[in-house]
């Protein structure tokens, strides 16, 4: 299975003066183009102190010059591996227009104020999963989970405030390095990477061959 990808040249010159705003440039025309359902879906890569890698699929939440925000149970999977080693790897793939976003950097986790203003957002079911769900941990039964649902039902219905979980919140992975990468044909690709200078200094753009 192969494809051929016809698309504009990506030049230095096209470039944004620094990664998070060629992000938004880029995820504007996604988004706006329809042509992905979930355009703010990401891969999150995070691995353990011994090197052990694990990737999922979550939503962006929001993102701006500091870096990108994610939320999730800090007792999951990615959770722990980030609390116990805090580099991260986000991949946006924008199949559909033969682009992919690839973030690396440092994750750590948002102020307890931004948590509990984003949970307030949240309609009151995912609410109520984010407590009903021990995630990442081993459950008996599909019963088991919908019955822990049930009973929060009961205690907050619809309208009563949900507190924010206490072991639920945010993390912003701040980049050190993002790499825009635009398909073309026979495999030709432009790869151009924002690489953060030492001592904050700004950024660089690096070109990758294919």
């Amino acid at each position: 299975m192969r494809e051929q990808y016809r698309s504009e040249a990506f030049t230095e010159d096209s470039l944004a003066a620094d990664p998070m705003r060629q992000f938004a440039r880029w995820f504007r025309q996604v988004a706006a183009g329809g042509m992905l359902h979930e355009p703010n879906a990401m891969v999150v890569s995070t691995a353990t102190p011994e090197g052990r890698p694990s990737s999922r699929t979550v939503l962006l939440k929001t993102y701006d010059e500091r870096g990108f925000v994610f939320f999730t149970n800090y007792g999951s999977r990615k959770g722990r591996e980030l609390t116990a080693n805090p580099y991260a790897s986000l991949l946006f793939p924008w199949h559909p227009l033969a682009r992919q976003v690839v973030v690396t950097g440092t994750a750590f986790r948002v102020p307890r104020e931004e948590t509990v203003a984003y949970f307030r957002t949240r309609p009151h079911g995912s609410q109520l999963g984010a407590w009903a769900s021990d995630q990442s941990t081993v459950i008996g039964s599909r019963e088991e989970l919908t019955h822990r649902y049930e009973d929060l039902a009961a205690r907050y219905p619809e309208g009563e405030k949900v507190p924010a979980p206490p072991h639920w919140g945010g993390f912003r992975v701040v980049p050190d390095s993002i790499e825009f990468w635009q398909g073309h044909e026979n495999r030709l690709h432009d790869r151009l990477r924002y690489v953060r200078e030492a001592g904050d200094a700004g950024w660089r753009v690096e070109r990758l061959c294919p």
